[in-house]
């Protein structure tokens, strides 16, 4: 039986950061630290995301420096890093937020989002995500990771409610 999705109950929009919000890709300099890439076209979308009155949040396998920096930047305040199991940091923030699986999007690329992608109201998989997660996910995106899947999502979902044309009002002045 197809899952039933109503989009004006998603609140929550969870990401996973390497190959979703970045192409996966890692550069460690010579001093050790790292540097990755985000898409300018995701972070765009998560401000609107927010201007819509919805909340984001990060969950990541990985702890990285540039991951705090970017979520500062894009004023996401929910992020959870180290996660080698990453169902407990989901539970966590459906507590804190008060908030159902139904009222939540995940994005994700790897293994290891499979368990929250089958657990949250709208699971989503980028276009370069492994095989498995593509064949659990409500939706796979046509972007791939780091190259504007996020905010492909952000759009799919406020189009299938009436915030998106609210949003884009400030756009046709």
């Amino acid at each position: 039986m197809a899952k039933t999705i109503d989009f004006n109950q998603i609140q929550l929009l969870i990401m996973d950061v390497d190959g979703v919000l970045t192409d996966g890709g890692i550069i460690v300099h010579s001093d050790g630290s790292e540097s990755k890439r985000f898409c300018v076209y995701d972070g765009h979308r998560i401000r609107m995301w927010h201007r819509a009155g919805r909340i984001t949040a990060i969950i990541s396998g990985r702890e990285s420096l540039p991951t705090i920096l970017r979520a500062e930047q894009l004023e996401i305040k929910h992020v959870h890093q180290g996660c080698t199991q990453k169902l407990p940091a989901f539970e966590s923030l459906l507590n804190k937020l008060n908030l159902t699986p139904k009222q939540v999007a995940y994005v994700g690329d790897d293994l290891m989002d499979i368990p929250i992608v089958r657990r949250a109201g709208f699971g989503v998989a980028v276009a370069n995500a492994v095989e498995d997660l593509r064949q659990v996910a409500d939706w796979v995106t046509h972007k791939c990771g780091g190259n504007g899947a996020v905010g492909e999502t952000v759009e799919y979902i406020l189009k299938q409610t009436d915030a998106w044309d609210l949003l884009m009002q400030r756009y046709w002045v």
